[in-house]
């Protein structure tokens, strides 16, 4: 019940994929690449994910119904250090990968962490129900703390930079963000491309960039063509966590709100 892509066989060879299909070198039970699940290839379809970087291929599984059967290009450093902290094995281990799905990493500043690592920022695309009507959501959550540029930490300053910016806490979750000035969604053909901010010299510069441009859903986009808002949640890392239902978003991100952890503002969509 394994599916193999045009394009992971591309990549991993017709050799290696028939041996897959075959069963021979398939995991058996998995944990879903994007939901963290268990899975079981021999019960339910699965989907084959290769994660490439640089130099490193990792090939991953996943739900078919979480996500199908695709090549996701990475950065080295990522593959590497997702692999490791993942699996505990050394780096280069086929064994582990970041999660996807709704997420895909991209990076934007602020990016430092008290550890060194670069951290990255999961964008989660969603809908969130406000008097009655769904309204297009993305939700971003750092993979690890971030430091204010030019220290070391150890604090996670993350949402005070956003507010700093004009991003406003959230008290209750049934109420629309503020409009905040000089940010905006871009899509392009119909998929996610950035978060943009302003740049200080009268134009926008990428706060977040998919690592390549990210589907959305036929409800997300005919809400955000219905009111081209995007209202964009932000929390710590660790206070959202990887929710594969949208319900189960909206408690998470109920939750932080509760905590005093979740900032949000709406942005107008640039492109289609």
């Amino acid at each position: 019940m394994l599916d193999v892509s045009d394009d992971v066989r591309a990549e991993i060879g017709d050799e290696e994929a028939n041996r897959l299909l075959t069963g021979d070198g398939a995991p058996g039970t998995y944990d879903c690449t994007s939901c963290r699940t268990p899975g079981d290839t021999e019960q339910e379809p699965t989907s084959t994910v290769l994660f490439v970087g640089e130099e490193t291929a990792v090939l991953a599984f996943a739900h078919a119904t979480c996500v199908p059967s695709q090549v996701v290009p990475v950065s080295e450093d990522q593959l590497q250090s997702a692999v490791h902290s993942i699996t505990g094995e050394a780096p280069g281990s086929p064994a582990g990968a970041p999660p996807i799905g709704s997420e895909l990493p991209g990076s934007g500043a602020p990016e430092a962490e008290p550890t060194h690592r670069q951290a990255v920022l999961n964008v989660t695309c969603g809908l969130i129900l406000m008097d009655g009507e769904p309204r297009p959501a993305l939700v971003v959550e750092p993979t690890a703390p971030i430091a204010r540029p030019g220290t070391n930490g150890p604090g996670d300053d993350f949402l005070p930079l956003l507010i700093e910016q004009g991003f406003l806490p959230v008290d209750d979750l049934a109420q629309a963000p503020s409009p905040i000035h000089g940010w905006s969604v871009l899509m392009a053909a119909g998929q996610l491309h950035a978060v943009l901010m302003p740049d200080g010299a009268g134009s926008q510069a990428a706060w977040w960039q998919a690592h390549r441009p990210m589907p959305v859903t036929e409800g997300w986009r005919l809400a955000v063509n219905k009111n081209p808002s995007v209202l964009v949640y932000a929390a710590p890392s660790g206070a959202i966590g990887n929710q594969p239902r949208e319900d189960q978003m909206r408690d998470a991100l109920e939750r932080a709100a509760a905590r005093g952890v979740l900032v949000a503002a709406a942005m107008p969509l640039s492109g289609t």
